[in-house]
């Protein structure tokens, strides 16, 4: 029996860390960086102070809906995580859980949520984080067994949330939360790629495709990818200043950050055999999201 049908037709489950495991299928980290970046939208959105009730009823039905859809991801790779030392200790390919009871789980916990964002916030955040759901589930997860363009289509539903925040603030979109969807969205892909060159091995032995082959020149086709996000980084260091959405504390930081993010960014594709600069740049996209979100939050203290 090969590992993917003794996954999906395994009845064993344990008892010990159930409530774990249900946690660890909601992937937390995950969750904890949806929520982070929705509330710096519902924070930057608010007109007239900080409505606690409203913003704990987004946190509450955002972290269902995204909990939920990472759980119905697991359930769908689970043939694939268990062919990878990173994810087969995860309760599905661990067989720690039944198929079954994640896509019940997931669905519920998704659909609960979105229900929940559509009654106590507005129709529109709904809808937002809806999107994240379809097209996380629906085009980026299907598509990395295909393409590392998949990366190209990920970062969509990645850059969705603060606009959620903005939409459960406001009830309208503007152009604000379109520089915040464009700051997300340029900042995961050099983010992803350096993950892809880290765990290249790992992702190839599942037959996913998060990095393209190396050229015949020994060039790689995303290269091109990471240098124009991480410029683009750069650019929006600038303009929501420009046009007023925030300050020149955070012109400076911002372009300082995204200027990092370009070097090591340029230090990666040109040693695609060094492993430490795919590492650098990990951890400098790690300290430039925060960072900023922080600086845009404190610019409209």
């Amino acid at each position: 029996m090969n590992v993917k049908v003794a996954t999906a037709d395994s009845s064993l489950t344990l008892p010990h860390g159930r409530v774990a495991d249900y946690f660890e299928l909601t992937k937390p980290r995950v969750v904890l960086m949806v929520l982070v970046t929705t509330l710096a939208g519902f924070y930057l959105g608010g007109r007239a102070g900080f409505d606690l009730t409203l913003a704990m009823n987004l946190i509450l039905g955002t972290a269902l809906a995204a909990g939920g859809t990472l759980a119905l991801n697991q359930y769908v790779e689970r043939d694939t995580d268990a062919l990878m030392r990173r994810t087969q200790h995860r309760p599905l390919p661990a067989m720690r859980m039944r198929p079954q009871e994640a896509l019940v789980f997931g669905a519920a916990a998704a659909a609960g949520g979105l229900v929940y964002l559509s009654l106590t916030t507005n129709l529109l955040c709904a809808v937002v984080i809806a999107s994240v759901t379809v097209i996380y589930l629906g085009a980026y997860t299907p598509m990395k067994r295909h393409t590392w363009m998949c990366n190209v289509v990920g970062a969509i539903p990645g850059a969705l949330p603060p606009v959620a925040g903005w939409a459960a603030a406001r009830g309208t979109l503007a152009l604000e939360p379109a520089l915040l969807f464009a700051l997300m969205f340029l900042w995961q892909l050099p983010h992803t790629f350096a993950v892809a060159r880290l765990y290249r091995t790992d992702f190839a032995r599942a037959g996913i495709w998060l990095l393209p082959s190396d050229t015949r020149r020994g060039g790689n086709p995303s290269n091109p990818v990471v240098i124009a996000a991480s410029a683009g980084l750069v650019a929006l260091g600038i303009i929501p200043t420009i046009l007023g959405f925030a300050g020149v504390f955070y012109l400076v930081v911002a372009s300082a950050l995204g200027a990092g993010m370009l070097t090591f960014g340029y230090l990666m594709v040109t040693q695609p055999a060094n492993l430490s600069a795919a590492r650098r740049l990990l951890l400098a996209s790690l300290v430039y999201l925060p960072i900023v979100l922080l600086v845009l939050v404190l610019d409209h203290m």
